[in-house]
């Protein structure tokens, strides 16, 4: 399985529920210049799951756009901040995708990378906003994965 995890872009810094914090204008930026990785036509995704918060939420649709992804984006109620990178992993299992693009936030990425690839979760890593890792894995379980790529929009 080919597993693509993205932080959402830039965000207000306020709102009056965190999962209604939507994208600045420089988080708009930083998801359109990462989406210039995935060129149109074959994508190594056939599937876009994202958490129900706003900023993620546009992060995935700005990603369909960019790239012409046909298909939509879906909802994961299990890839918000504060969620279990284990059931993440959990979830990922019932998957038959060969390719996946979650969007989701921070801590969970950074957890979840380090799960999927070290088999834990005490070193995880850091992404920034519209930080992309492209990491592949026989089955999406603790420790079988190998992280391919890290990118970042200053890199872009």
């Amino acid at each position: 399985m080919n597993i693509w995890i993205m932080r959402h872009g830039q965000a207000e810094p306020m709102a009056a529920r965190d999962a209604d914090r939507a994208l600045t204008a420089q988080g708009r930026a930083e998801v359109e210049r990462m989406a210039d990785l995935f060129k149109r036509g074959d994508l190594p995704f056939s599937a876009i799951l994202a958490s129900p918060y706003v900023r993620a939420q546009q992060t995935a649709d700005i990603v369909r756009q960019q790239t012409g992804f046909r298909g939509a984006v879906g909802t994961a109620p299990w890839l918000t901040p504060d969620d279990s990178p284990v059931e993440v992993l959990q979830f990922l299992s019932e998957r038959d995708e060969s390719g996946l693009l979650l969007v989701s936030h921070q801590p969970l990425v950074g957890q979840l990378i380090s799960l999927l690839v070290d088999g834990h979760r005490q070193s995880p890593v850091p992404m920034p906003t519209a930080g992309l890792a492209y990491l592949q894995a026989d089955i999406p379980a603790a420790g079988t994965a190998v992280l391919q790529g890290l990118w970042s929009p200053v890199d872009r």
